[in-house]
């Protein structure tokens, strides 16, 4: 079985019922309707005069289309069918003729494919005939398909399609007619161009096993929010795919997808959605690379990009971009597509919260060095040998790089396998600082060089507490200025250590005995106190952190293992930690 045939729920009606019943949970101004898979605004919700309503929906499977457009500024009722199957025509019917206020007429709109057309159709055509003025709308955008292919069928409906109903309701909202909403979900359909890509196709819960997966690496484009294939499959990377991607929406010479002439000197929105299985993660990378591509080939600045999870395809491990050209609509102030665009929408599916005002406002300026919150450090009167302190850290920074595939393994037994490479990376960014040979004799000045260095270069919980420790050293060693020039000695540098271990024990729990870094910490910073030898203090780290080795963690990730080590594995940054102050204490 694949991951993609994993799933929570095994019957499909209780989760799609679920599913629906949830908006209402999220939204407290809607209603569901559960034996006609109906979610609409409740009544109260309507203040004022009377609107158009607009009902819209498909199969479910796409969330949170269509349901989850359903709010105020937005859709009026949504109508569900089943996992990627059309509602019925009486369901929407029902909903046209009992769920929603019908005084201004009723706009039916979903998108381009056979069951949703003819079904949605169907009870358009019904409620006309039983006296309710109904206008129907079928949303194409895809280019995928192109015209040869998609024949007198028409462009599929995907994910751009969503900026077609949040115009058209924003309008309504605003009091626009019903004829009004008619011609602008037109007018935006043929301003409007999308194509999606996906490395897999969706299983649908509550079926069988898939009878074949997409081999690994091909990338289908084109294909449809029900597995339906695209132009063709392809093997490319991120920007190869974008430009592709980008040919299909823009290329005048495709003259068989070029259904909107967008030229440079056109307003353009981009619209990014996510099909349900793409990390955000990834979905940021996507989209910024969409906009340079955009910005260097075609010389287009987007006036917005909008990204997120609007009409997906289960857990569609695909994404697909949309252009729509912004095009007068000749209905007046606060009523050109990008200002409906923007209009505030209560639904749970529309996530696009930037105001108008903040698009529109001087987005220039940046914070500089000249801003920094933080000063220059006040000099102090302590000092040391560059040159000696320079031999010493030298010393414990190759130990540790010398021994990071050992700490390495230590952590991918024990761990998430990145304390050796983070002990690495941290070790070999303070050695190239070290060799610049511009490290100052203010033992304050000396550490507040090095700080930052550990900051940019250390990730994880180890370099957490690296950082905090040697900022709290920074300022322990202050703490020792009387004001007379003083040089560092094991004494000055153990008051120091003492302070920053007591500021270090606000931020984390962790003590000798809980299997971490802290049991070679404490026992380096207590000898060092009781004896002034930093040799015997790094024995005694290296004592605590062999001591680790029969230990059960208390803390982090080894601790949800709940249990002893065997023996053999010492933790991991414990070890690391002894391996610095062993090289350290050796070369003084």
């Amino acid at each position: 079985m694949s991951t993609l045939e994993k799933h929570f729920f095994s019957d499909p009606t209780v989760l799609v019922n679920g599913a629906l019943r949830a908006l209402t949970l999220t939204n407290p101004s809607l209603a569901f309707d559960e034996p006609n898979k109906i979610i609409y605004r409740r009544p109260d919700s309507f203040k004022g005069e009377a609107k158009v309503s607009i009902i819209s929906g498909g199969g479910s499977g796409h969330e949170p289309g269509f349901a989850g457009f359903v709010g105020k500024g937005l859709l009026t009722a949504g109508v569900a069918g089943t996992i990627f199957a059309s509602p019925s025509a009486e369901q929407v019917r029902r909903a046209v003729l009992g769920r929603v206020p019908t005084e201004k007429g009723v706009m039916v709109i979903t998108m381009n494919y056979t069951g949703d057309v003819l079904n949605f159709g169907m009870a358009a055509e019904k409620a006309k005939a039983g006296g309710v003025a109904t206008e129907f709308h079928a949303i194409g955008d895809d280019v995928g398909v192109g015209r040869e292919k998609g024949g007198k069928v028409g462009r599929r409906g995907i994910g751009g399609g969503i900026m077609v109903l949040k115009i058209i309701g924003a309008l309504a909202e605003q009091g626009g007619s019903l004829d009004q909403v008619y011609k602008l979900a037109q007018q935006v359909c043929n301003n409007l161009v999308s194509v999606g890509s996906s490395m897999e196709h969706v299983h649908v819960p509550g079926r069988g096993p898939m009878e074949s997966l997409m081999p690994l690496g091909d990338i289908e484009v084109g294909m449809g929010i029900h597995n339906e294939p695209g132009s063709q499959t392809v093997r490319a990377d991120l920007p190869d795919l974008i430009k592709l991607m980008l040919a299909q929406l823009l290329d005048p010479s495709d003259k068989d997808r070029h259904y909107v002439n967008i030229q440079k000197s056109d307003k353009v929105v981009l619209f990014v959605n996510n099909l349900g299985g793409v990390s955000m993660l990834e979905i940021g990378g996507i989209v910024a690379e969409l906009v340079k591509q955009l910005k260097s080939t075609y010389s287009i600045t987007p006036v917005r990009v909008i990204a997120g999870t609007f009409l997906t395809s289960l857990n569609g491990l695909g994404f697909s971009a949309s252009l729509l050209r912004l095009e007068d609509t000749g209905l007046g102030s606060g009523k050109s597509m990008l200002e409906l665009l923007d209009f505030p929408a209560e639904a749970y599916g529309w996530a696009a919260p930037i105001a108008t005002s903040t698009w529109e406002a001087d987005n220039s300026s940046t914070f500089d060095s000249k801003h920094t919150t933080t000063s220059d450090p006040k000099k102090s009167n302590l000092t040391l040998d560059p040159a000696q302190a320079q031999k010493a850290l030298e010393a414990g920074l190759k130990q540790v790089i010398s021994v990071e595939a050992e700490v390495t393994r230590y952590d991918t037994i024990v761990g998430d396998g990145d304390c050796g490479i983070g002990l690495k990376r941290g070790a070999e960014a303070v050695l190239k600082e070290l060799s610049s040979g511009s490290m100052p004799t203010d033992a304050v000045a000396y550490l507040n060089k090095l700080v930052p260095v550990v900051e940019e270069n250390m990730d994880g919980t180890s370099g957490a507490i690296y950082a905090i420790f040697l900022n709290a050293l920074a300022a322990g060693v202050r703490k020792q200025d009387t004001g007379s020039e003083k040089k560092m000695d094991a004494k000055t540098w153990s008051a120091a250590l003492e302070a920053a271990l007591q500021d270090l024990k606000k931020y984390t729990p962790a003590a000798p005995g809980d299997r971490t870094l802290m049991d070679a910490l404490f026992p380096f910073v207590e000898t060092l106190r009781d004896t002034g030898d930093v040799k015997k203090a790094s024995e005694k780290a290296r004592e605590g952190a062999e001591a680790t080795k029969g230990m059960k963690a208390s803390l982090g990730r080894q601790s949800m293992l709940g249990r002893r080590m065997n023996g053999e594995i010492p933790d991991p940054g414990a070890w690391g930690l002894q391996e610095f102050l062993t090289g350290f204490a050796g070369a003084l």
